[in-house]
């Protein structure tokens, strides 16, 4: 993934982790491994648990400790009433750049 690509990720992964919670709860390897299997292989594991402690400070998820057959539980993140706030801001917005960038693509029309 070139530098452009990996900057404009960076400014739309949460809304992204959060459209893919509105779906089911998942937990953060779930998570990864959805964006790897529709195009976002470079994601970084790491870079998707930063996010999910920052959805959960914001008060955007809930968490749930299932237990894991591996190790100790894991924390499974659900999508919440302020989440999908956020969330359908965050498509309104989406629907809003995207309706400018397409008219400047297309000379200003």
């Amino acid at each position: 993934m070139g530098k452009q690509m990996t900057e404009m990720l960076k400014g739309i992964l949460e809304g992204v982790v959060l459209a893919i919670l509105a779906v089911r709860p998942a937990y953060g390897y779930e998570i990864t491994a959805w964006l790897r299997e529709h195009g976002f292989a470079d994601i970084a594991e790491g870079t998707v648990y930063a996010l999910l402690v920052r959805v959960e400070q914001k008060g955007l998820v809930d968490v749930e400790k299932v237990p894991s057959e591996k190790g100790p539980p894991r924390k499974v993140y659900s999508l919440n009433a302020q989440g999908q706030a956020y969330l359908d801001e965050f498509w309104g917005t989406w629907s809003f750049l995207a309706e400018r960038i397409d008219q400047l693509r297309d000379g200003g029309r």
